[in-house]
Order: structure tokens, then C-alpha cells, then sequence
């Protein structure tokens, strides 16, 4: 656990397994998929953020205040019920989440406009393997202690795993749940899928855990309760994995930690002052943050992009 005067708080690090690192503050990489498509601020209502296919027939839900913080659902047009939900908790990593709107992104992309045989909207597979080939794939296996009616699938690590409820078989029911971390509100990532969801779309979300690439994250962003689970290396022992001009963020962010490393190799009184320095910054980005629409939780939208030129 890093204490409030540890210079070493802000210090970016890259995370390993990528599922136990938790939200790190930040909705972005779970939008970026679809930051094309329109956004609707919607202020202090429970869903503070919703991003829709342009025909509104997907809809992404970002509710900053909720223990649920993304509610993905898809219907056959904008006022349908919906043929299947998504939701996933406050400690799930946005990287995760990424994997059902990139999936989400593509399919839309290669429909027809209204096509009902969109593949968003196509009925499960029959099979439940269809759903965790991917895990299954990168060598996690089968748990043979589940319920009957059930099947579990776990790492090897036995810290992430998805199971499969099979006695359950109402449209609405939530079949699925892929899951992170121990037990508890703030250690456990979930994320949920109803009876209804396309099984390329649950496989998309748990292909990006089979791959749990490492990610970066502060170090106070870490609990302390799943310290000892992760492998933490410094985040510029490794290149980008795209290249691309740094937005004004990244720049605040790479200055202030910057200011706390070179603070903890100076003596104390002079560490002091840039360390206060630092922080203080930090603190002003935080209060920036607070006085948008953001949640409770620490974690916050992205920011809205500039409307698409054309719609679909």
C-alpha cells in the first residue's frame, strides 16, 4: 500500500495479468472504438454518457455513479426492446470493455442500414464453447467443481474465469459472467451478458483477457488487496504499441510523474518542494475532473469527439 507522501504513488507502471488492473480512472479506451459515433451528455441523469450506433439501434451506456458503470445493449431498431444486455462493473478494466465495442464497431460497419440479420443482433450459438474458445485457446481450462447446470472456465493463475449458466433460459437472464480478482466490491471485475448475446460478441470480450496484455496504470490506482496477485515493471521499459502524437494529458500526466521521480533523487528539502509541486498538480487535474459529469468512483468519460461527418 502507497501511503499520500510516497513519490512513488503517481509512478506509471505497466500491470500484468491486464484483468486485475483494475478501471485506472479513465473510460476512454472502452469508447474509442466507436468515437465516431454520436454522443449524448446527458448531466447529472444516472447514465451521464451515452454513445449510439447512428441509427441508435446500439446503445452505450456510461453511468459514472453506479456500481454498473457500462450497460451495452442492441435491438432490432431504436425503440425495441432490446435483444440482448451487457453490463460492466466499476473495477473492470476499460480495456476489457473495448473488446465488445471493437466487435461492436465492426459489425456495425458491415451491416446493411437496418438489416435484421445484423450479426449484433444474430441469436447465441447452441454451443456454450462457442462463447470461451478464445480462453480455452490460451490454455485455461475447465473447473470441474462447478454447479450442476453450469460451466466455469478459469486461468491458469485461478484469478479470472467466465461461467456459463446453462438452467437458465428466459431472453433476459443473465447467463454469463465473466469475472476478475477476488471476491469483494472493489477487488472483483464482472461483467455480465444476458441470454441473448450473440456468442461472437462474449468471445470478443473474453479474447482480450486470454490475451491480458500488460497495461499502464499509476501505482495508487493498484488495491491494495490485489498487489500481491499482479507483476508491475516500469512503463518506459517498454515501447508504445502505436505510435502517435501525445495528446495535452499525456503531457500533464508524463510532467508530473516526471516531477515525483526526479524529487525522490534530490535531498529531502529540495525533494519536498517538487514533490508538493507535483502533487499540487495532480490535485488541480483531479478537481478539473470533479467538475465534469464524472462519478464518485474515480472514474470519468471520455471526452465527447467531434460529430461524425456523415451518418449511416
Amino acid at each position: 500500500m502507497h501511503t499520500s507522501d510516497d513519490p512513488s504513488r503517481y509512478q506509471e507502471v505497466l500491470v500484468s495479468p491486464m484483468y486485475l488492473a483494475g478501471s485506472g480512472g479513465t473510460a476512454d479506451a472502452s469508447f474509442a472504438p466507436v468515437s465516431r459515433w454520436p454522443h449524448h451528455s446527458l448531466g447529472d441523469a444516472p447514465c451521464q454518457l451515452l454513445v449510439t450506433s447512428p441509427d441508435h439501434r446500439i446503445r452505450i451506456g456510461w453511468f459514472g455513479d453506479d456500481f454498473e458503470l457500462w450497460k451495452i445493449n442492441a435491438s432490432e431498431d431504436a425503440l425495441s426492446v432490446p435483444r440482448w444486455t451487457a453490463t460492466f462493473n466499476h473495477v473492470t478494466p476499460p480495456e476489457i470493455v473495448a473488446g465488445l465495442t471493437t466487435a461492436l464497431a465492426r459489425d456495425y460497419a458491415e451491416a446493411d442500414v437496418y438489416d435484421d440479420n445484423a450479426r449484433f443482433l444474430a441469436k447465441p450459438s447452441n454451443r456454450w464453447a462457442d462463447a470461451v474458445r478464445p480462453l480455452i485457446d490460451a490454455g485455461w481450462t475447465r473447473d470441474g467443481g462447478a454447479e450442476r447446470g453450469t460451466v466455469e472456465i478459469v486461468a491458469s493463475d485461478g484469478q479470472a474465469g467466465i461461467l456459463i449458466d446453462n438452467r437458465l433460459s428466459g431472453w433476459d437472464d443473465e447467463t454469463v459472467t465473466l469475472w476478475a480478482g477476488p471476491p469483494g466490491w472493489g477487488t472483483r471485475a464482472e461483467a455480465v451478458f444476458t441470454a441473448g448475446t450473440p456468442s461472437h460478441l462474449i468471445a470478443a470480450t473474453a479474447a482480450v483477457m486470454a490475451e491480458s496484455a500488460p497495461v499502464v496504470r499509476e501505482r495508487h490506482q493498484i488495491d491494495r488487496r490485489v498487489e500481491h496477485l499482479v507483476t508491475l515493471s516500469p512503463a518506459v521499459s517498454v515501447a508504445p504499441q502505436v505510435s502517435r502524437a501525445p495528446t495535452p494529458r499525456d503531457v500533464r500526466r508524463t510532467a508530473v510523474t516526471q516531477a515525483v521521480n526526479r524529487a525522490a533523487r534530490f535531498p529531502r528539502t529540495a525533494a519536498d518542494l517538487r514533490v508538493m509541486a507535483a502533487r499540487s498538480r495532480t490535485g488541480a487535474s483531479a478537481q478539473n475532473r470533479s467538475s465534469d459529469p464524472a462519478p464518485a468512483l474515480g472514474t470519468r468519460p471520455p471526452a465527447a469527439p467531434t460529430p461524425p461527418r456523415h451518418s449511416r
